[in-house]
């Protein structure tokens, strides 16, 4: 048993590290570097990376992140580490909603625009899908999963003293 507490905890930590890396380097890289691209370069980038980062690797992480903290939470029932673990939750939880309910529909919505080739007004595709919205919820998910990483860093410190 001890073995599988173990698992889960590192599990849950390291998908939760992954996904919180994304969603940084999204901040701070990919939305930068999109946002000094002309309309038609933003608008045809940005739906080839949301193509692109629907993938295993990905998908792994992100749900991944979820589910091995509900496994640690069960597993590690302790009161040492389980205020830890639920706060990792807590957080991993309330970026999982945002991302379901803002920014998979604002990405949804510049795809659906179509192929930036057939667009007739660029600008007012890029303008809708509103860049200044999806930078500011995407730090809060940045913000949520390094918060809820370092909580289960934390656990796995606290897991070490306690067995």
């Amino acid at each position: 048993m001890f073995a599988l507490r173990v698992t889960a905890l590192i599990a849950a930590t390291m998908t939760t590290g992954l996904t919180a890396g994304v969603f940084g380097l999204y901040q701070h890289t990919v939305m930068t570097g999109l946002g000094r691209t002309d309309d038609r370069t933003f608008v045809g980038g940005f739906q080839a990376l949301d193509r692109a980062i629907i993938n295993p690797w990905f998908m792994f992480s992100f749900l991944g992140a979820l589910a091995f903290t509900i496994a640690a939470a069960f597993l590690n029932p302790g009161r040492q580490l389980l205020p830890w673990i639920l706060a990792a939750l807590a957080l991993y939880a309330i970026v999982f909603v945002i991302t379901m309910a803002v920014n998979v529909p604002m990405n949804d919505a510049l795809k659906a625009a179509g192929d930036p080739d057939s667009i007739a007004d660029l600008a007012q595709v890029r303008r809708a899908f509103d860049e200044a919205r999806w930078t500011a919820w995407n730090l809060v998910r940045t913000l949520a999963t390094t918060a809820a990483f370092g909580c289960l860093c934390w656990a796995l410190v606290m897991r070490g003293q306690f067995r």
